[in-house]
């Protein structure tokens, strides 16, 4: 074993530290002692000295197994500054040409290159075998090493081959590290890796100074965005969207606001993305705009806020993103914004997989969902989904624990779900148990038989919702497991057969209904985003008045979330309030005039500060698709073959139309609607919003009307019903 001093000394002398962190010290003595070693360690903790402090004091070169060239390059510049020589590191990968590899393999030959990053697609490759097999080789680190795992959220198949490959080039220790592990993903990547017998380091995974919330995602999602970023002003931040589209279209809206934001992803220009990068690195450019392929092993460490515009498919990708705020033990603010249909829409695009991987994909989204709609600890819920218990009552840093909710005695229903699980025989997840609880008789419960069970129907007084948080709950508790190798199929625990046995109080706090949250702000117009609510009040007041003298509903002048805007804002005159949401330039004008009159006089009267910088300015970019969509109405072009056209389903068609004629702009959509409906119906569905509704909402209209007229029919009267009488 090194001497302790030694080893600090030589941590001194190559990095400038005067002491380890965590259990580095450990990790690499165990290295050094030539022992295979897996080191789970969260993002922030240091897992990149565990390698490369040994490889500088090993013989021999040290390879890295590493996925991104965007983090080899940052690692090898890190290394080089530490020393005289540039060759000490270097990495092999698809960027460089022949006479730069061939640079690469003189300076190992030679003995200089100490460390040598290379992309998994790199090693497998016959030449880089060939030469390596004659390179002495200190040992093997598999970094970011859940690729390996299909449980992992980062899954890369090359990763899968690895060690063949060792096998073929010359044995030698093996460091893997990782910074998001569950216990299922940590036996697949030491299965496949063939260090079962390896020396495990396992880092907490809590990181105390992280502030987690997750927020219901509204329509108007990117004005939220950009109010958060005004109220966190000069501070880094990343923002992490799903797809490149929208990772373009967000860093435009961003822009238009006066952000110094830049975007990242694949599909970029590779100068333009290592630019972007590098202006992030080097603090020129607040915040980076990106897809997942940002941010491996970047090393910033005043990152103060990461946003999800878009939930994660894994809570692995969650934890390993939101972990690159606050590295340096700073503020870091954790802010996601979440529907279920965006995890819907992630299910859809596994279709055609293999099932395998759908099973998986599938299990890995519910544990995402059940993460975000939960109201118990965020802190508590992440750190049991990697095996690690939180026993603070109140973590104090989460949307959950500082807004907590009431909890309510769930013993009985407890003790209901244990005795069903094991009259099931421990066989089936989750919602097949929430099925036979509430007496539901799908075609699997009756294929199975269960509904002879006695436990079948006990809960139909409970909601779903309900028996979702007494399951979510009891597994925190411990009284429940989830067998991941049968995709989450429910076990009782020891400690829960004891309950069972002797039951005593099991208090829960109910999941969070995202789709409630949505309806109760669109309802209230958003009413408790309002900064003003005494001038919001004074609004509908004006609005009523107003809708009562033109005789038409309220909504057909402003919607409420245009009027929670303009208590947010204070726009005092129209071009100030033709940028509110929903209103644009033709609304401003024909009922503006009154409520920039009463907004100035509030603002005088209370002396307030208006806000004027957030205001929300849209891209001219993306009205594009709504000049192209008005300029297709005026030719009377079928709606449905405007959204062939536009490459879009005729849901979101309908939602470009409804946006347009919502903000004042009239569009005569009769052409469409005589070839498809008949005149009595829709004069049906026309006179409900005109005399019998007080909501233009259209599941409301549903309910109203009845089943024989289907959403799209309503949806399609609304917009001429608003394009009439208000516009």
């Amino acid at each position: 074993m090194s001497d302790k001093i030694n080893l600090r000394a030589e941590l001194k002398k190559y990095f400038g530290f005067s002491s380890f962190k965590g259990n580095q010290e450990a990790i690499i003595e165990n290295l050094l002692e030539g022992n295979d070693t897996f080191v789970l360690m969260p993002t922030g903790g240091g897992k990149s000295l565990c390698y490369q402090l040994p490889s500088l004091l090993m013989n021999g070169t040290a390879i890295v197994v590493s996925p991104l060239i965007a983090l080899m390059k940052n690692q090898v510049d890190a290394i080089r500054s530490i020393s005289e020589n540039n060759g000490i590191a270097h990495f092999i990968n698809s960027s460089l040409n022949k006479a730069e590899i061939e640079q690469v393999k003189r300076d190992i030959l030679a003995g200089v290159t100490k460390l040598l990053y290379v992309a998994p697609e790199s090693l497998t490759k016959e030449e880089n075998v060939e030469f390596l097999k004659s390179v002495e080789i200190s040992f093997y680190a598999i970094d970011e090493a859940h690729c390996i795992s299909e449980w992992g959220h980062d899954f890369r198949p090359e990763y899968r081959r690895i060690r063949p490959l060792i096998e073929e080039i010359g044995t030698a220790p093996l460091i893997a590290l990782t910074a998001t592990a569950t216990p299922k993903v940590q036996h697949d990547i030491q299965k496949n890796l063939n260090v079962l017998d390896a020396k495990v380091f396992k880092s907490s995974f809590n990181r105390p100074n992280l502030y987690y919330e997750v927020r219901s995602k509204r329509k108007d999602v990117d004005k939220d965005v950009i109010m958060f970023i005004k109220n966190n002003p000069n501070k880094s931040g990343i923002i992490y969207c799903l797809s490149r589209k929208k990772v373009e279209e967000l860093t435009e809206i961003l822009l238009a606001n006066g952000l110094n934001a830049r975007g990242y992803h694949a599909g970029m220009d590779a100068t333009a993305r290592s630019t972007n990068q590098d202006d992030f690195l080097m603090e020129r450019v607040d915040i980076i705009v990106a897809t997942i392929a940002f941010g491996m092993g970047i090393d910033k460490p005043d990152v103060r806020f990461v946003i999800h515009y878009d939930m994660p498919k894994s809570l692995e990708g969650y934890y390993q993103e939101t972990g690159r705020a606050g590295r340096d033990g700073g503020e870091g603010k954790c802010i996601t914004f979440y529907s279920n249909k965006d995890l819907q829409k992630l299910e859809k695009f596994m279709q055609g997989k293999p099932v395998a991987e759908q099973e998986i994909g599938k299990q890995l989204l519910l544990e995402t969902a059940a993460f975000a709609e939960s109201s118990v600890c965020r802190r508590k819920s992440l750190l049991h989904y990697f095996g690690e218990d939180y026993n603070e009552e109140n973590c104090e840093n989460c949307d959950n624990c500082l807004n907590p909710k009431i909890q309510v005695e769930a013993q009985e229903l407890l003790c209901s779900a244990i005795e069903t699980i094991i009259a099931i025989k421990e066989n089936f997840k989750t919602d097949y148990v929430i099925d036979v609880l509430q007496g539901n008789e799908t075609s699997e419960v009756l294929a199975h038989k269960h509904e002879d069970l006695e436990f079948f129907g006990t809960g139909k007084g409970d909601s779903e919702k309900m028996w979702n948080s007494v399951i979510r709950q009891a597994l925190i508790a411990g009284y429940l497991d989830k067998d991941v190798e049968k995709y989450g199929t429910l076990k009782v625990t020891p400690k829960g057969l004891k309950y069972l046995k002797k039951p005593e109080s099991f208090k829960i706090v109910e999941d969070v209904d995202f789709e409630e949250v949505e309806e109760d702000i669109e309802s209230s117009g958003g009413a408790s985003f309002a900064v003003d609510p005494a001038l919001y009040s004074m609004l509908k007041s004006l609005r009523k008045k107003m809708a009562k003298t033109l005789e038409v509903p309220p909504y057909v002048i402003f919607q409420e979330a245009s009027l929670e805007a303009m208590a947010t804002i204070y726009p005092v005159n129209l071009e100030e309030l033709q940028n509110i949401p929903g209103v644009g330039a033709g609304k401003a004008k024909k009922y503006g005039k009154e409520f920039c009159e009463l907004i100035k006089t509030h603002c005088i009267e209370n002396e307030i500060e208006r806000p004027e910088d957030l205001r929300v300015r849209t891209v001219a970019n993306k009205s594009k698709l709504k000049v192209a969509i008005i300029q297709a109405v005026d030719r009377k072009v079928a709606l449905d073959d405007v959204a062939i056209s536009k490459g879009i389903d005729f849901s979101d068609l309908l939602e470009e139309i409804e946006a347009i004629v919502y903000s004042g702009t009239k569009l005569n959509i009769d052409y469409f609607l005589d070839e498809i409906m008949d005149e009595d119906h829709l004069w049906d569905i026309y006179d409900y919003f005109k005399d019998d509704s007080t909501t233009d909402n259209v599941e409301v209209a549903m309910e109203e009307l009845g089943e024989d007229f289907t959403e799209e029919e309503i949806r399609l009267v609304r917009i001429k019903f608003i394009s009439e009488l208000a516009n």
